[in-house]
């Protein structure tokens, strides 16, 4: 059974792949990009970037932490046909790569397919890239579900606001034709119900 065996197996064996891996790392942190096949480049991507959130980190125990995981070998320039060491691996990750990315929270690399096919078994190329500073943070994309129900809610508030308006307004305006109707129909004093002063009285005979 094949529980809780993770990852790709690169026709290699375990200890071969654990140096293809720390090789292609250290490569990456040293030059920033790197060409390799598509299926490399997933394999490496996740452990690049947990070496980055070491980094970020930057306590004295991560530094061990990423030694243990990566490896320090030498980054060496030649210069004039010489080769000048220009420090290690693990102090470009920790002094450079680390404060680069302070404010973002994951996604430090970015992979980049090519057109090229390599010679020989036709794979498909790509290239593994560390981003750089001015590059911007993503997105956060914005729920479309639930847009449109918030927008259905307000539509049925609304509707019901409106309802309730118009209801406001019908009483308003049968309470005031009411009113005019009663100041209409008071009852006007007759005149033959008074007593006329003009008349004279009847006189007993």
């Amino acid at each position: 059974m094949r529980h809780k065996v993770a990852g790709r197996e690169l026709s290699r064996t375990s200890a071969h792949r654990l140096a293809l891996r720390r090789n292609l790392a250290q490569s990456l942190i040293e030059h920033e990009t790197i060409s390799t096949t598509i299926e490399k480049a997933k394999e490496i991507k996740p452990f690049v970037e947990k070496l980055i959130t070491l980094a970020r980190k930057g306590t004295l125990h991560h530094r061990r932490r990423a030694i243990s995981l990566l490896g320090n070998r030498s980054i060496v320039a030649y210069e004039d046909g010489e080769p000048v060491e220009k420090g290690t691996v693990i102090g470009k990750l920790f002094s450079e790569l680390g404060p680069r990315y302070l404010d973002r929270t994951g996604g430090y690399t970015r992979i980049v397919r090519l057109s090229l096919r390599r010679l020989g078994d036709n794979g498909e190329l790509v290239l593994l890239q560390l981003l750089g500073e001015d590059e911007p943070l993503k997105k956060e994309k914005k729920k479309t579900a639930g847009k449109k129900r918030t927008r259905k809610r307000s539509k049925a508030a609304a509707g019901t606001e409106t309802d309730k308006a118009a209801e406001e307004t019908a009483t308003d305006a049968a309470a005031e034709t009411t009113e005019a109707a009663g100041d209409q129909e008071e009852p006007q004093p007759s005149a033959s119900a008074e007593p006329q002063a003009d008349e004279p009285e009847p006189q007993p005979k």
